[in-house]
């Protein structure tokens, strides 16, 4: 069957977003999404900002079902697909707004982009030494390959099968640690646990309770030696997602310097804007008794009077958050979390009883967000392994 190859300026209208100005910006205030809100195939909306748009630029800037959000930048050519999860959204400038013409399917040229950023051919349209950028003029020579419109609705359909399934696994793992924060919150924060109704509050301390400084709870930064192999398993701060537990991937590399750690540890970023995006891990990949090496810019909590879980769910609170982020001094764009700031921050200790109660809750919903995270992996590597035999029309569908 033959395929058409036109520019993407022939079979689709795109447009950049608006510039963010506080000073010149007028009319209603709405949210936009910025560079930092685009993944491949997901946007993160949690923190938007708001920029003021008048009247006549909503249908210049706003987003409609179907249209593609592409960033100008950071990554550039990294896209998704808008969905209207959140009503009104806007778009800022280093963001392309990318609306497919009739004759392609919004879906189909997704793909079309994913396999073009998997092989390398954003990068001749790229300007910039240092910092890449995909301007609308070098964005609009992009060749796009393309079938009939009922064959690329029958492609899009199959890849978007292993898509939608991935898509509910994330909702899923999502659900799953916000119950076990939630618990965590209703226990050991407003201190609703089991039988709180016949337990003696004495300066803000339940009963039996300790309230002990950071380091007498939790090991910060405990030394932690390699095994004698060439290769260890490695975790970069890249590796690390800003909303989730999940440590996206790590690898067998050489080396050893950097920040050590094993199963059941929190991996605490200590950089801005990481510790701002709220980028925590749990370790939980490998198998026992190894041992990883990661950024240096990773705070590592171990527990010692409490438990794993307890140790990741407090690393996630505001409170603990708030005195690592008052701790930070450095230039503006590069300050540091001191690792002194957790001496005099005090942590409530529950009793063991109640704690291990507590992991029996909570320790099979991570559990079960590993193996959610292990599927979305194997449906990750099958799609990507389809993918370039159907956009290149090497099968037949």
């Amino acid at each position: 069957m033959k395929w058409t190859t036109k520019s993407l300026a022939e079979v689709a209208d795109f447009c950049l977003g608006k510039m963010l100005d506080d000073k010149k910006n007028r009319g209603e205030p709405l949210p936009y999404l910025a560079n930092v809100n685009v993944r491949w195939g997901e946007f993160h909306l949690e923190n938007l900002r708001e920029m003021r748009f008048e009247h006549d630029e909503m249908d210049r800037y706003g987003l409609k079902y179907g249209d593609i959000v592409m960033c100008e930048g950071g990554e550039p050519g990294r896209c998704a697909i808008w969905k209207e999860p959140v009503p009104g959204m806007m778009i800022q400038k280093a963001l392309h707004r990318i609306r497919p013409h009739d004759c392609i399917d919004h879906r189909f040229l997704y793909y079309t982009f994913l396999h073009k950023g998997k092989t390398g051919e954003f990068a001749p349209l790229f300007t910039g030494a240092t910092i890449k950028h995909l301007p609308r003029q070098q964005l609009a020579k992009l060749e796009i390959d393309f079938p009939q419109l009922e064959v690329q609705r029958r492609i899009a359909d199959f890849l978007s099968a292993y898509d939608n399934l991935i898509e509910n696994n994330r909702r899923r793992m999502a659900l799953l640690e916000d119950a076990s924060r939630q618990l965590y919150k209703e226990w050991f924060v407003r201190l609703r646990f089991p039988g709180h109704e016949h337990t003696s509050i004495v300066h803000g301390v339940p009963e039996a309770w300790d309230r002990v400084p950071t380091p007498d709870a939790i090991y910060v930064n405990p030394p932690t030696r390699l095994s004698d192999e060439d290769e260890h398993w490695s975790v970069e701060m890249a590796d690390l997602d800003t909303d989730s537990m999940v440590i996206q991937q790590a690898t067998r590399r050489e080396g050893r310097s950097g920040s050590k750690f094993r199963n059941g540890d929190t991996l605490f970023a200590r950089i801005t804007p990481c510790l701002e995006n709220g980028k925590t891990g749990f370790v939980n990949f490998m198998e026992d008794g190894e041992v990883a090496r990661g950024s240096t810019e990773f705070i590592v909590l171990r527990s010692k009077r409490l438990t794993p879980e307890f140790v990741y769910c407090l690393a996630r609170t505001y409170e603990f958050r708030e005195n690592a982020i008052r701790s930070m001094v450095g230039s503006s764009g590069r300050q540091r979390v001191q690792e002194s700031c957790f001496d005099k921050f005090l942590v409530l200790v529950p009793p063991s009883t109640l704690l291990g109660v507590f992991t029996e809750c909570v320790e099979p919903m991570f559990q079960q967000i590993r193996v959610l995270h292990s599927i979305n992996h194997k449906l990750k590597t099958a799609r990507d392994l389809l993918l370039p035999r159907l956009m290149g029309g090497e099968i037949a569908v």
